[in-house]
């Protein structure tokens, strides 16, 4: 890898999960949040919809870290807020919200047990959400003829490189996008194939996921 890799990862949606733990139902909630008044407006407009429960745990982290809060909203201190945010913290996931809404069951969990059921919806909220990973990617322009495209076609399909556009005129001027640190990889891959004929060109940048 020539140049450092930024990396970057958040959830692709929001999406919520739950599960029942001696009877208290935990319903886990999971947000993309890119600034802290949206954390704050989720968090809000889920307590409204949830004010029948019987607490409404949220933690919320934003890229950097820069910004990083919780809250336990009730439970015993430690046994729920920090456990959410630590489960984001060891995800790698940032610009994300999190809220744990319990409805108690009628038996107490104890302080392991609470931090337990706290950690697992925050965990299960995100898988939920779906885990993304934003790098940055190398676009490439190629120009070749039809017999050629053919054969190039299969090797960026296994690379696994996004296929931006494919211009059909005289000959093929094919648009295709891998993560920067494959790039020159691929690129001598595809020279090679065609003999030297055709060599791929660097025509941008852009920060994307797959």
């Amino acid at each position: 890898m020539s140049e450092k890799e930024e990396l970057f990862i958040t959830v692709k949606g929001e999406a919520h999960a739950d599960f029942e733990e001696k009877r208290s139902l935990f319903i886990g909630h999971a947000i993309r949040t890119d600034s802290e008044e949206e954390a704050l407006a989720f968090i809000k407009a889920l307590k409204k919809e949830y004010q029948d429960a019987t607490h409404n745990v949220y933690a919320y982290m934003l890229r950097g870290e820069t910004v990083a809060r919780y809250s336990d909203d009730g439970e015993p201190q430690g046994t729920a807020g920090m456990p959410v945010l630590d489960v984001i913290r060891k995800s790698g996931v940032r610009n994300v919200c999190v809220v744990v809404t319990r409805y108690f069951g009628g038996t107490l969990l104890g302080a392991g047990g609470l931090v337990r059921a706290y950690s697992h919806a925050a965990s299960i909220a995100l898988d939920a959400a779906g885990i993304i990973t934003y790098r940055t990617y190398s676009e490439y322009e190629l120009i070749c003829g039809y017999s050629e495209y053919q054969k190039y076609n299969v090797i960026l399909n296994e690379e696994g490189a996004v296929i931006d556009s494919s211009d059909f005129a005289e000959r093929v001027t094919l648009r295709y996008a891998v993560p920067r640190a494959e790039g020159e990889r691929i690129a001598k891959r595809i020279t090679e194939a065609g003999y030297g004929r055709d060599i791929p060109k660097i025509i941008g940048e852009r920060f994307d996921y797959r």
